[in-house]
């Protein structure tokens, strides 16, 4: 390595640290792999080849069509980031991960711009479902499990966006005012489970400033945090076009600016590249930085398929990955309500009402958007799974869409070769209509939908976090229709971030939360609905019933109509830890999920040995119906000099597929020292009595324990 850095002249290492430009855009060349975010520089005569970079939370973001080619090109679409921690399960996360990373790297694609797992501070984030949850463990043990699944492949990951990136109003300027503690103890500590327990190859730094610096300039957070705290050995990128001086940037860690030429965006940002190579050479910037980011990037590209030569197929093994896409949507599926109307009966007639069983939503725009060979809509899914849905009203449903997409004001649009597609009123039956209906059909089926995307945040109106006047109205009539003659309602919501459901959700008898499941979303509500899937998913977010009760009321900051400046008010009460501690009722807790079967627990022992906790019981499955559960352990700590919150989430496990009457012996381990505060200098595991509650919500606690801790401990950052 140092003999190969000796040999590159300034100018060489300079062009390896920014990136060629935004592939096929503004004048600049086209990627080899058309459609990847972003290249960095070749560098021929020292046999260094040119890496790609490619975005990817929900499936490889590359063009699925190249000029004068026949051939697809198309990459699986997965389920949303959201829909996988809501599996609870890091095993079919970490097969997921390793699905990307095969298709990444058969498509020429080096380092995967993937996982995204910033906290979900308010519903409203539009890119909140490219994220985990609102809690930093669960964040960080699904984005660790999805990490190693795409490096086991032999390409990188890179965990993003570092840090506090937690809107899309103003992104490139906000300035988020938070405190240390609530940053190592919320916002931080899920990348640093992720950088210790899968070594990521590089990092993203975000796009917001963070207490007056911009993250992709900061110091404190790129080298004394993530390098010297937590020994993270890759390199440092920015988000596309972020920060505002590439010296400022390097000095502080980051190692790779990107997609370079920023100029041609950003008015009033000079070339990078002429900006560092002027830096050295009026001695404002040393060269022994420039090369030590040069080493860590050479580090990394060594492991790489393009370093290394590799011959890549363009021939993913896309049906399998169409099963592992299927199992993953199919164990984050969340029954939210359920009076007796699930699962189907193989003889029902089921009318489907809504747009969205044919304009069904796999994801959301941006980055997070994918291009796959298909996509089954929750109608198709349905007649696929002979479910006897009713073909007039289906017909109907298609002419509406049909006539209501030639309008001016409903047509879709494309933004960067993404669909655009206004919401349509869905209320365009009349009450004859709903009786007529009714009265052919056993049971009613209505889709919810929402969309969301980078660049923007979501609304605190009706047709956003609310429902639309027509969607309520909708759900009103059929309601009546068919509930007057004993049959019942169902929903599914086709979302990528909570709604309000408090106000309706009497209006149904059932709620089935099938996120945005990527290409498989028709068949797993088709087979969640007939009992062929038992839903096993559980909120990794809160249901506020109301957007008056989120705690972070200064979303997105002030001013209001142009916000700069962003202040984290709450703290450390993001979430649940919020809603538990002050005793605020959401509408579905942390945690919560249904099954078409039900589970008990008992025979709990608690054991503290060597720092560690180690808590363990029995799971039965107490029902009718096989299925898996998931068993959720939080540590309620006692009252000492800092404060806490009511209770933190600190280990989980979920089951394997239990028959009825069958039992599993649950163990999960507590590091103690994840029990600790932050007190402004350092972590602190206070003296006293804690209190272990094992339950399947954060709210349904099962079993209580207790273990003791003698006096405090202290560990340094």
């Amino acid at each position: 390595m140092e003999e190969l850095v000796s040999k590159m002249s300034l100018e060489e290492k300079v062009k390896l640290l920014v990136g060629v430009g935004m592939p096929g855009l503004f004048g600049n060349p086209p990627s080899r792999v058309p459609g990847a975010a972003g290249e960095t520089h070749a560098i021929e005569r020292l046999g260094i080849p040119s890496a790609v970079l490619a975005d990817g939370p929900a499936g490889v973001r590359i063009l699925p069509k190249r000029e004068g080619d026949e051939k697809a090109y198309h990459a699986t679409a997965f389920p949303v980031a959201t829909m996988l921690a809501s599996t609870w399960n890091p095993e079919v996360v970490e097969k997921v991960g390793a699905a990307m990373g095969e298709e990444a790297r058969e498509y020429g694609v080096d380092i995967l711009l993937a996982p995204a797992l910033n906290i979900h501070r308010n519903p409203l984030c539009g890119r909140n479902f490219e994220y985990y949850s609102e809690d930093p463990l669960l964040s960080g043990e699904m984005a660790a499990a999805f990490v190693k699944g795409v490096q086991s492949q032999g390409v990188g990951a890179c965990l993003k966006h570092f840090v506090a990136n937690n809107q899309e109003t103003n992104r490139f300027v906000i300035d988020t005012i938070v405190s240390e503690r609530a940053l190592r103890e919320i916002y931080l500590r899920g990348f640093e489970i992720a950088v210790k327990k899968a070594k990521p190859w590089v990092v993203m730094s975000a796009y917001n400033k963070l207490n007056g610096e911009y993250c992709s300039e900061n110091w404190w957070l790129l080298t004394k945090v993530l390098r010297d705290e937590w020994g993270f050995d890759g390199f440092v990128v920015t988000d596309w076009y972020a920060g505002e001086d590439p010296v400022k940037q390097v000095e502080a860690g980051n190692d790779m600016i990107m997609p370079g030429k920023a100029y041609q965006v950003r008015p009033g940002r000079k070339d990078e590249i002429e900006e560092l190579i002027k830096a050295v050479r009026e001695g404002r910037l040393s060269e022994e930085i420039i090369d030590r980011s040069v080493k860590r990037v050479l580090k990394v590209l060594a492991r790489t398929p393009a370093f290394k030569g590799y011959k890549y197929s363009n021939q993913p093994d896309l049906e399998a990955h169409a099963k592992i896409a299927y199992e993953a949507a199919a164990e984050g599926v969340i029954l939210l309500k359920n009076d007796g109307a699930l699962p189907l009966s193989g003889d029902h007639k089921v009318a489907v009402f809504g747009t969205g069983q044919i304009e069904t939503v796999r994801g959301g725009t941006g980055s997070g958007w994918t291009y796959p060979r298909y996509v089954i809509s929750i109608l198709d899914g349905m007649r696929e799974r002979k479910i006897k849905v009713d073909e007039k009203l289906a017909e109907l449903h298609r002419r509406y869409i049909e006539e209501m997409r030639q309008k001016e004001e409903y047509k879709i649009r494309t933004f960067f070769g993404q669909p655009i597609a206004p919401r349509l009123p869905q209320d365009f039956l009349s009450v004859e209509d709903a009786e007529e209906i009714a009265e052919r059909n056993n049971v009613a089926v209505i889709v919810i939908s929402r969309i969301s995307g980078e660049g923007a945040d979501r609304k605190a109106e009706e047709g956003d976090f609310y429902l639309a006047k027509d969607e309520r109205s909708l759900i009103e009539k059929v309601s009546r229709a068919f509930r007057t003659r004993g049959k019942k309602v169902v929903a599914v919501l086709n979302i990528g971030a909570p709604i309000e459901v408090a106000s309706w959700r009497d209006l149904v008898d059932a709620i089935l939360l099938v996120w945005q499941a990527g290409q498989e979303t028709g068949r797993v509500v088709a087979d969640t609905l007939i009992g062929l899937i038992n839903p096993s998913g559980k909120l990794p977010v809160t249901f506020p019933k109301d957007y008056a009760d989120v705690p972070s009321w200064t979303f997105p900051g002030e001013p209001r109509d142009n916000p700069q400046r962003v202040v984290y008010e709450e703290g450390i009460y993001v979430g649940y830890r919020y809603y538990d501690t002050f005793g605020v009722e959401p509408a579905y807790e942390f945690g919560f999920g249904l099954s078409y079967t039900k589970f008990e627990y008992y025979n709990l022992h608690v054991n503290l040995e060597n720092n560690k906790v180690k808590v363990s019981f029995d799971v039965l499955n107490a029902g009718d119906y096989a299925g898996k559960e998931v068993a959720q352990v939080y540590i309620k700590a006692p009252k000492g000099r800092l404060e806490k919150p009511f209770q933190e989430l600190k280990g989980f496990h979920k089951t394997k597929l239990l028959k009825p009457s069958e039992v599993e012996r649950v163990e999960v381990e507590v590091d103690v020292r994840s029990l600790a505060s932050f007190d402004g200098r350092n972590w602190v595991v206070e003296k006293g009595e804690y209190e272990v509650r094992v339950g399947t919500s954060s709210r349904d606690i099962r079993l209580m324990g207790k273990f003791t801790i003698e006096q405090d401990i202290v560990y340094p950052p």
